[in-house]
C-alpha cells in the first residue's frame, strides 16, 4: 500500500524539480534503478535470468 501511494504521489506534477524520483517500472523500487532499463537491480536480474531483455546475458568465465 504504501509503495503504491508513494508512485501515485510521484505521478502527479511536482512543485519542484528536484523531487523528482526515478522508480522501477515493474515493482516501484527507489533504489538501484537503471535508467537504460527502467528497472531496479532486482527485476533487471530477473528479467535478464530469463532471457527477457534482448542482448544481456549472464557473465561467466
Amino acid at each position: 500500500m504504501a509503495r503504491a501511494q508513494a508512485i501515485a504521489k510521484l505521478n502527479q506534477v511536482q512543485k519542484f524539480a528536484t523531487r523528482h524520483r526515478n522508480r522501477c517500472k515493474v515493482c516501484g523500487r527507489s533504489r538501484a534503478y537503471y535508467r537504460d532499463f527502467e528497472l531496479c537491480r532486482l527485476c533487471l536480474r530477473n528479467f535478464a535470468l530469463r532471457g527477457e531483455i534482448p542482448g544481456v546475458i549472464k557473465a561467466s568465465w
